[in-house]
């Protein structure tokens, strides 16, 4: 047999192989996206979201970030590319997707895995599960905070402000199998920190919006007076006293909270 018999035998194998088989051709970064998303069993992935996102920037804006995210791996260091993943980040969020800017948030933490940076990571993507009009992107928002509050939660156990916010992201879309997961655990932290603002303030936004207007005075009541200048307490408690009624505490209370946001 030739030479030639012989090379022409190897390749079509070589194609047999790639026809019956596949072969992965995409990038390294997109593959570990993909298989990402397979092990969290989310239903879209960080690597499809970039693309669609891409697509819809401007040519400047698309030519801006594909500079950046060019510099961000070409970076010397983890310091540098924690940085640059940083800009990356923010830059994505002044476009109007904060679930990329979520995505880059969580490689920021990746690198820096503090409790503050897995912190600021969750609360990107609870934004983004907040203002999110496809239910792909609500999905991939809510399951990546999950996880980026966990772990903030499991580096930092004693800041119940990361344990609140983890329970938000569950009351804005409880899991199927539990649907008041996130009102459990608002009550389990309402019970351990009795005192806590922030958690009073969550308690009696939702007791207002259920039409627990009593409550929610009585534990907005209980915020003022602990942080008599919380301007979210004094807003909320415009709201409530005007549900219940109560038009001349209302307007008070409104007027404080107006002058908190000047």
């Amino acid at each position: 047999m030739t030479r030639l018999q012989i090379g022409i035998i190897a390749a079509s194998l070589a194609l047999f192989c790639i026809l019956a088989f596949g072969l992965e051709t995409r990038p390294r970064h997109l593959r570990d996206l993909d298989r990402q998303r397979s092990i969290s069993g989310e239903t879209t992935s960080a690597a499809v979201l970039l693309k669609e996102a891409r697509q819809k920037l401007p040519e400047t804006a698309a030519a801006e970030v594909a500079v950046m995210e060019d510099n961000a791996q070409a970076s010397a260091s983890d310091a540098e590319k924690a940085e640059r993943f940083k800009e990356l980040s923010a830059r994505w969020y002044q476009l109007g997707f904060p679930a990329i800017s979520g995505y880059y948030a969580q490689e920021v933490a990746e690198i820096l895995n503090s409790g503050e940076s897995w912190a600021i990571a969750g609360t990107t993507y609870a934004i983004g599960q907040q203002q999110a009009d496809e239910e792909k992107v609500s999905e991939f928002c809510t399951s990546r905070a999950v996880q980026c509050f966990e772990n903030a939660v499991s580096l930092d156990p004693d800041n119940p402000e990361y344990q609140l916010n983890l329970a938000n992201v569950y009351v804005v879309k409880p899991p199927q199998d539990n649907p008041m997961k996130g009102i459990l655990m608002l009550r389990e932290l309402n019970n351990k920190y009795p005192d806590n603002v922030p958690v009073l303030n969550t308690l009696g936004r939702l007791a207002l919006q259920t039409g627990q207007t009593d409550r929610a005075i009585e534990r907005l009541e209980q915020a003022l007076s602990l942080a008599p200048e919380n301007n979210q307490t004094l807003c909320l408690l415009a709201d409530a006293y005007q549900a219940a009624g109560q038009s001349d505490k209302s307007e008070a209370f409104a007027q404080r909270c107006q002058s908190g946001r000047e």
